[in-house]
């Protein structure tokens, strides 16, 4: 399991590729995990968030971009501190002059969860051999 959610900022809207983003999140967690977080099991989400205060609040153009990561417990530290690196560093590169253009946040958080699934998308990668 993998889960990420990104949220921006209305003010956002058209400055950046975001299904871009979406996908390449997606694929950093399918093709440079390892196999740590299994195909069936990755999600990328996205919000707009139209309603928000940044810093001072005075200047409209400031905006922010986060992504958080809610992933089954027990990954290697070790693994998370490279892994989540080399994403976030992929994530600017995909942003490019996007910081240069604006005043912008950009943030990455994870959370380890446990919880209760079921999920037969598995099953069908499986029969394709593709999980």
């Amino acid at each position: 399991m993998a889960h990420a959610t990104v949220e921006w900022t209305a003010n956002l809207e058209g400055e950046f590729d975001r299904a871009g983003l979406l996908s390449l999140i997606a694929a950093e967690m399918r093709e440079r995990s390892g196999g740590v977080f299994p195909v069936g099991g990755i999600r990328v989400r996205a919000r707009r968030v139209d309603d928000y205060v940044i810093a001072d609040g005075t200047n409209p153009a400031d905006a922010f971009i986060n992504i958080d990561v809610k992933m089954g417990a027990g990954r290697d530290a070790a693994f998370v501190q490279r892994f989540f690196t080399q994403m976030f560093d992929a994530v600017k590169t995909h942003l490019g002059d996007l910081f240069d253009r604006r005043p912008l946040a950009l943030s990455l958080y994870i959370d380890e969860a446990e919880g209760w699934k079921h999920n037969s998308i598995h099953r069908r990668l499986a029969a394709n051999n593709r999980n």
